[in-house]
């Protein structure tokens, strides 16, 4: 384990305490909290109706997240994926790898390693990380939508590493 810190710019206003990174306000919590709550949504709502919630409010958020980022950072396709797989990856949900990308087909795979969920969950057997699916989804389609596309992307979970015979997590976006 590196002790080295992440590139990652956080402020903290003196005055009200609010924490932010790049551009966005951002919440520190420790991952059990969250994670505690995650299961405990779940529990009440169903995995399928909960991962339905989080894909469109995941999608929403990625979508914004890469609209103020590129403004800030002057970044466009590719790199301002790579640029939101970095900074998921610096953040604690896991570590992100776009395996592929290609914009002109609006598809991608990407990799998750030492996912938040699996360690906090541990191997039950199913996909826990769901609550990304829409992230990439919705960073896809900001970028196909800064180029002037049309064309829209739907992503899905294929394999996670809280699945018996699995190390990581795997998500595929394709076109909708």
């Amino acid at each position: 384990m590196t002790t080295q810190a992440p590139e990652l710019p956080i402020e903290v206003d003196s005055e009200t305490g609010i924490w932010t990174t790049d551009a966005l306000p951002m919440l520190y919590v420790p991952r059990h909290f969250f994670i505690n709550n995650h299961m405990a949504i779940e529990e009440a709502l169903g995995a399928e109706k909960y991962a339905e919630i989080l894909y469109h409010a995941g999608y929403k958020s990625a979508w914004h997240w890469c609209e103020k980022e590129a403004e800030l950072h002057g970044l466009e396709g590719v790199d301002i994926f790579e640029h939101y797989m970095k900074r998921l990856s610096q953040r604690g949900w896991g570590l992100f790898i776009t395996e592929e990308i290609d914009l002109e087909k609006g598809t991608a795979r990407v990799r998750l390693e030492h996912s938040a969920f699996v360690y906090q969950m541990g191997k039950v057997d199913r996909k826990v990380e769901y609550m990304f699916t829409g992230w990439f989804a919705g960073a896809m389609d900001q970028i196909l939508g800064a180029r002037g596309s049309d064309l829209r992307t739907v992503a899905v979970q294929t394999q996670s590493g809280a699945q018996q015979g699995h190390d990581h997590g795997l998500f595929v976006v394709t076109p909708a």
